[in-house]
């Protein structure tokens, strides 16, 4: 069980990290006995779960191609995400900019789809990432579907990780967000995450309470008031009629 949890905890801290990873590095992270946290990582490498550089101490761990095929069959047997990125991509054509949908994972938001702007400069996918769910407009308006003390159970203590300046980091203000949205039926963040980003979400309310949400992202010098309530009305618009159709097809 604990040689597990290990195994666990290690491929998600190379996972959360954007470069790779030293031995030594990882034994800071982890806090595990350097002779089992090596022995855990020569079998994974083994195994291609992660990739080793050659350098001795100084080699760098990171995710190997076994956990990309992994996470490929999940998308792969979600009944909902076919229907999902079919919606997205309905959404894009309408408001013209980049579309996401993904899935609260704790107190996390998992990127199940993206479909990019055309004039999109993004370099890297975020299908598969996951950001904290009280920093992006997906997690407010999965947050917001849950009562003020189910939201204080799943989330970290204060103060909440700040992914930029404008981040929210205290729960007053997160609360004071949270009715917003249940208010209005559609979450809003402004370079919380991503500086010059803002973002409209709204839930996809085929489960109770919603855990998939859909959301379209706007360059903050096109995110005028008129612009941001045409993006939300759309964004509402397609939320209701994918959570109609995943209804109608049985998924739960």
């Amino acid at each position: 069980m604990k040689s597990a949890e290990r195994t666990v905890q290690i491929m998600e801290v190379l996972s959360a990290s954007p470069e790779r990873l030293t031995l030594s590095r990882l034994q800071e992270l982890t806090g595990y006995p350097r002779s089992s946290l090596y022995a855990l990582l020569r079998t994974l490498v083994a195994l291609k779960w992660i990739e080793a550089e050659e350098g001795g101490d100084a080699a760098g761990f990171g995710i190997g191609p076994r956990a990309l095929l992994c996470g490929t069959a999940y998308l792969d047997r979600d009944p909902a995400l076919p229907h999902a990125v079919r919606r997205i991509e309905q959404l894009r054509a309408d408001v013209g900019y980049t579309t996401h949908y993904a899935r609260l994972d704790g107190s996390n938001v998992i990127y199940l789809a993206t479909r990019e702007a055309t004039d999109s400069r993004r370099l890297t996918s975020r299908v598969g990432r996951q950001l904290p769910a009280h920093a992006t407009a997906l997690g407010k308006a999965l947050l917001a579907e849950l009562t003020a003390q189910e939201v204080d159970a799943l989330l970290p203590e204060q103060p909440l990780e700040a992914l930029t300046p404008h981040t929210v980091t205290r729960r007053p203000a997160l609360r004071e967000e949270l009715e917003q949205t249940r208010a209005r039926g559609w979450a809003l963040e402004s370079e919380q995450n991503t500086p010059g980003l803002c973002c409209v979400a709204a839930a996809v309310p085929y489960r109770i309470p919603a855990t998939d949400a859909i959301s379209c992202s706007i360059p903050l010098d096109h995110a005028t008031d008129q612009e941001v309530e045409r993006v939300a009305e759309a964004v509402t618009r397609h939320a209701s009629a994918l959570a109609g159709t995943l209804r109608r097809d049985g998924i739960r």
